[in-house]
């Protein structure tokens, strides 16, 4: 008996391969400047390994792989040109991401992370000293 509709694996590699066609998109000259800046904080976000709700917290923590990443990936299709986003997902469907790749944006969204979380480290310290010598 075969089952109707899409398997969770062809699901994943599409999302894979829209993750990789947003990227290339991102890159391209004739995507709007607004759409680079959503698509690349999004593709930051996804590929990311800190969520933005953890997901050891019951029910709440899958939230963003069940809702948010899907409608991030949504928004950012419709807001991309029709031919560029043709062209970008038969790259991404025709290329294949080698290791130092991956290692490479890997290392950059840490390092993202990281400096997020010292900036916001430093603006606490300011704000609770300055508040003690007042």
């Amino acid at each position: 008996m075969q089952r109707k509709g899409v398997s969770l694996r062809e699901r994943a590699n599409r999302l894979k391969t829209d993750t990789h066609a947003l990227y290339l998109a991102c890159r391209d000259p004739r995507v709007p400047w607004y759409a680079k800046i959503f698509v690349a904080i999004f593709v930051a976000y996804a590929l990311s390994p800190v969520d933005l709700i953890p997901d050891f917290i019951p029910i709440l923590g899958y939230l963003d792989d069940l809702i948010i990443l899907p409608a991030g990936i949504y928004l950012s299709l419709k807001m991309i040109p029709r031919e560029v986003l043709k062209e970008c997902r038969e790259k991404a469907q025709s290329a294949s991401i080698d290791k130092k790749t991956k290692w490479s944006a890997a290392f950059i969204v840490v390092f993202i992370w990281l400096l997020a979380g010292y900036l916001a480290v430093r603006l606490v310290l300011r704000i609770v000293f300055s508040n003690e010598k007042t």
